[in-house]
């Protein structure tokens, strides 16, 4: 195995095992990783800057066990920032690392950590998301295409709402939808914006969507996660390699993309690896600049006082055949143009 020490930005790092393969089926090695993260850094770092960041570490590959990594380690050179942030769950601080810098990227990747998990907000105001995010995961026989079908819904009611939403891969098998905010909000704010929606979807095409976490009723379906808008989870980042069997990437991408994956009904359309992200890349732009700088607000929801259906304290409301789905304030578009169903908050019992 062959250790290097190099200088990024000043700083010096220390290199170690490079010819070690992470990915065995593709012989991708951890100089390989490296590089890839080195060469998308530019289009990476923006969407990592100021936000914890949980890593998921493959020290011995992709088919070994990893581990899940949200406090700095101890010996993280001295200027890797840090952000402290109190855990409820473990009742203590934990300092996670802010991968805001070229160097630190580079130090992550040397460590294995594959894939990158960043909070939904900056670490600064942790309780207000900067994004709400919609993860499409397609249960089996299901798969990437049947979630094209459903980011297309989704894409449709955002749009009555006056909303813009940006797709990218999972990188898995799945698609996953961010509506940028960067305005005040908070996670009960687009939790329950985010379940409306998910039930929405699944009242309307029962056959094809759920909305509940059970993996049994998942079968052919896509389940809609609403629950990754929380200030204890994290969604993979855009660019962050995934631990599958070869070394593919949660990729941006067109909704003329999405589009065609559903009209050819092939999922491969839809499958990007390393090399090909940074091909994208240096070809497009980062597709996913606007999530970090649109402003938007999410509208208010009204509930249709008839054929309540609840679930986990979150009610839809539709009447008959027809639906609604009414913003309330006063900058969103189509206003009355378009049928839809609401829904509100209630407390169970």
């Amino acid at each position: 195995m062959t250790d290097s020490t190099i200088e990024v930005q000043g700083r010096h790092l220390k290199l170690s095992n490079l010819e070690k393969v992470l990915y065995p089926a593709s012989g991708f090695t951890k100089q390989q990783v490296i590089d890839y993260y080195v060469r998308i850094a530019p289009a990476i770092l923006p969407h990592l800057k100021g936000r914890a960041l949980t890593r998921k570490r493959y020290p011995d590959g992709v088919e070994a066990q990893p581990f899940f990594e949200k406090n700095a380690p101890m010996h993280r050179p001295d200027w890797v920032k840090t952000a402290p942030i109190w855990s409820e769950g473990n009742h203590r601080t934990v300092h996670y690392v802010l991968a805001n810098d070229l160097a630190t990227l580079v130090w992550l990747a040397n460590l294995a950590a594959l894939e990158l998990h960043p909070s939904l907000s900056l670490a600064e105001d942790i309780m207000c998301p900067t994004e709400m995010v919609f993860d499409l995961d397609p249960g089996p026989p299901a798969n990437i295409v049947q979630c094209c079908q459903v980011g297309l819904w989704l894409r449709e009611i955002f749009a009555h709402l006056g909303l813009e939403s940006f797709p990218k891969t999972s990188g898995s098998k799945g698609l996953q939808l961010y509506v940028p905010l960067n305005t005040p909000t908070t996670y009960d704010a687009t939790k329950l914006f985010s379940h409306a929606l998910a039930q929405l979807l699944e009242h309307d095409h029962p056959g094809q969507v759920v909305s509940e976490m059970k993996k049994q009723v998942r079968t052919g379906k896509v389940f809609v996660d609403w629950s990754q808008n929380d200030e204890h989870k994290t969604t993979i980042a855009v660019y962050s390699l995934r631990a599958k069997e070869h070394p593919t990437v949660s990729t941006p991408v067109t909704w003329a993309e999405v589009e065609r994956c559903l009209k050819k009904k092939d999922a491969k359309l839809l499958v990007f690896e390393a090399r090909q992200t940074v091909a994208r890349f240096e070809k497009m732009g980062d597709l996913f600049e606007p999530v970090l700088k649109l402003k938007q607000r999410l509208p208010e929801l009204t509930v249709a006082p008839v054929a309540q259906k609840a679930h986990g304290g979150i009610e839809i409301a539709a009447e008959s055949d027809e639906k609604y789905l009414e913003p309330t304030h006063a900058g969103a578009k189509g206003k009355g143009k378009k049928p839809n169903a609401s829904a509100r908050k209630r407390r169970a019992g």
